[in-house]
């Protein structure tokens, strides 16, 4: 089929799958500090793009809610403007736009204030999905990228049919890229439960998780703790999310544990080259092992032969 030495210089695209906190951020970060990948991030693109607008506006409504009226007097004359500083690093506005469903008096949303705003986020993450051809495009056009890591929400699995290959977001991602499910084993499953129970952070639900758990909870969500109503819920959501995460990449991907990624421990990362290596095992593996695997194989490594062709192509005219 192809050899580790071809398969390592070709020009790659890998879109990670996995739960919030695995490890897809960190490896692209690693990627591209010590390899020159693209790093292109689903949050940031959908929190300096799609929600830009909804985030800043939340913000400017809490300062014109305030009591002093300093600060909401400056902004309604213009005299000042808001911003947000989101970066692949910093993703707290996406986060606590998102936000919790409670008692807004402990900083929980109402009901359908909290619904919308999944809404908003389902959308917005469909179309950060749909930009990936794009951009992988674009980081090689304008940034010289010749490879191109798509660190994907944790939620991805839930804004597609897990194996329908004509979904609309699925498409573009297996088109121009191979899906990389990085599977928690029992020990990053408990640390991942650990974190979420010490600190409880925004998720996007898939309606059909999030729905029962709302039926019988007040609009307004007063008496709601929103830490409390959170902290149960992630176990649960890993249980929900898994079946999706496997199908899919059964489907279309190949599938690495973390504990082969980052080490037994989890505190460790693959260099770009220990990488690819990873890589094309688990790709061989798929091979042998999986019906589609050969299917998957034959897909991705003609995408790569074919970017690679175009780019020739283009440096030669």
């Amino acid at each position: 089929m192809i050899d580790l030495t071809e398969f390592s210089q070709m020009p790659h695209a890998i879109s990670l799958l996995g739960m919030s906190g695995v490890g897809k951020t960190t490896l692209s970060k690693t990627l591209r500090r010590d390899g020159g990948w693209f790093h292109y991030s689903a949050d940031y693109r959908i929190g300096t793009r799609y929600l830009s607008e909804p985030i800043l506006d939340n913000v400017k409504f809490k300062i014109m809610s305030m009591e002093d009226p300093f600060v909401a007097n400056l902004l309604r004359s213009d005299s000042i403007f808001i911003g947000h500083n989101i970066s692949v690093d910093n993703l707290e506005p996406v986060s606590t736009f998102l936000g919790i469903y409670g008692d807004p008096e402990f900083g929980g949303l109402k009901k359908t204030e909290f619904l919308q705003r999944q809404n908003l986020y389902r959308q917005a993450e469909i179309q950060s999905m749909k930009d990936v051809p794009h951009f992988i495009s674009k980081s090689w056009n304008i940034y010289s990228c010749s490879s191109f890591v798509n660190d994907a929400s944790g939620s991805l699995c839930e804004i597609v049919t897990p194996d329908d290959p004509e979904d609309p977001v699925i498409r573009p991602l297996i088109d121009n890229s191979l899906i990389l499910y990085i599977r928690a084993d029992a020990h990053a499953e408990e640390a991942l439960k650990e974190r979420a129970r010490s600190h409880p952070k925004p998720l996007f639900y898939n309606p059909n998780f999030i729905g029962p758990k709302l039926e019988k909870t007040p609009e307004d969500g007063v008496g709601i703790n929103p830490i409390e109503f959170a902290r149960p819920l992630f176990p649960e959501l890993l249980e929900f999310r898994k079946p999706r995460y496997e199908s899919m990449a059964a489907r279309f991907g190949v599938t690495i544990d973390a504990a082969e990624l980052f080490g037994p421990n989890t505190d460790t990362t693959p260099d770009p080259e220990n990488f690819m290596e990873i890589l094309y095992n688990a790709l061989m593996r798929e091979i042998k092992e999986n019906p589609f695997g050969t299917e998957t194989a034959n897909r991705y490594i003609t995408t790569c032969r074919t970017r690679l062709e175009s780019r020739n192509r283009n440096i030669a005219g």
